[in-house]
Formats: structure tokens, C-alpha cells, sequence
């Protein structure tokens, strides 16, 4: 438990327990090119491996209880937490630097990685007071126009976390505090 929270990372690509270098890096996005769970280039699909993570937020849910549990996506993975809102499950979603698809050309610049059905799933779960965060350096190119497509989509259920630079990991390597302390009180909300 940390804050308060049971956490579970599921790991999906790297090495676990791996210092963060240069090497790590080109290994675990060598593993995410071939890896057919994840969708690098087409818009408008739910890479595969969202399926497993709904499953898993909805047996974690079943087995801690509560309103439900949070999500946060981070680069990579970061549009992962609004697939696995589309399940009852996910209450409180955070997509920090969300970058996937591949943000060239405009169309998956703007791409959250969703069906059609799953974007209307998720503007309905916000229409009815599921909030969903976004924490992001304003200045990242690796986040496209995304924050652009959930402030349309989302209007005042998007809170937006964006700091100023083009650093790109908000919560970790290149962490600023007020971002983490936006998604704990976030978490602490939704989640109390």
C-alpha cells in the first residue's frame, strides 16, 4: 500500500527491476514494434492488450471493493487508462503523455486509441461524472493533439495537468511534484 493505495503494475514491456538506460529503452520499443498487443500506427482501434487490463481492473475491483479502481497510463500505455474505462471497473482514469498511435500525420496526432463505440462509451461514463486526467508537458511532440481531442470529447470531465517544457515522463523520470501531487489528490478523490 502506498498513500493509501493497493497498487499493481503490470508489466507489459521491459525488463523488471531494470536500470532505465539507453539500452532498456531500445530493447522494450524493439518488444512494442513487433508486439501485435499494441497498436503503434492505425486510429481509431484499442490496442489488444486493454481487453486484459479491463479484465484485470475488474478483478482487482472484485476482490478489494470500493467505487472502483484508478488507471494510470503513462507514454506507451497512456491512452490504456481510457480503453479501461470503457469497463465499470475503472473509476478514476489518468493518461499521462499519452502516445500512442504513432502521432504522425493528423490523424493519429489527435488519436486517443479507441473504437468509434468505445469514444461514446467514454463520453457517456464522463457525461455522468467519471472524470478523466491528463498530465502532459506542453511541449512534448510524443502527445500529438490528444489533449486537443479530449477537451473536445470530454469538455469539463478533461482536467488537465500540463506543465510547461518538452520534458515527457510527468510522473517519473522527468517528474514534476505538483503533476504527482495533482494525480494523488485526483486518485483520493474518485477512489475515497
Amino acid at each position: 500500500m502506498q498513500k493509501g493505495f493497493t497498487v499493481v503494475l503490470p508489466h507489459l514491456f521491459g525488463d523488471p527491476g531494470a536500470a532505465a538506460s539507453a539500452g532498456q529503452i531500445v530493447k522494450a520499443i524493439a518488444h512494442v514494434c513487433v508486439s501485435r498487443e499494441f497498436t503503434k500506427l492505425r486510429a481509431g482501434v484499442a490496442s489488444p492488450v486493454t481487453d486484459w487490463l479491463r479484465s484485470l481492473a475488474r478483478s482487482l475491483n472484485d476482490e478489494l471493493g470500493g467505487p472502483g479502481v484508478g488507471a494510470l497510463g503513462m507514454c506507451l500505455t497512456g491512452g490504456f487508462a481510457l480503453a479501461m474505462m470503457v469497463d465499470d471497473a475503472v473509476a478514476a482514469p489518468v493518461v499521462a503523455q499519452p502516445s500512442l498511435p504513432a502521432p504522425m500525420g493528423k490523424t493519429r496526432a489527435g488519436d486517443l486509441g479507441l473504437s468509434p463505440a468505445d469514444r461514446e462509451v467514454v463520453r457517456r461514463r464522463v457525461a455522468a461524472g467519471c472524470a478523466v486526467m491528463g498530465v502532459r508537458y506542453r511541449g512534448d511532440p510524443a502527445t500529438g493533439t490528444r489533449f486537443d481531442t479530449l477537451t473536445d470529447l470530454l469538455g469539463d470531465g478533461f482536467i488537465k495537468v500540463e506543465l510547461e517544457g518538452k520534458g515527457h515522463s510527468t510522473v517519473t523520470a522527468h517528474r514534476q511534484q505538483v503533476a504527482v501531487d495533482a494525480v494523488l489528490s485526483f486518485l483520493r478523490e474518485h477512489l475515497g
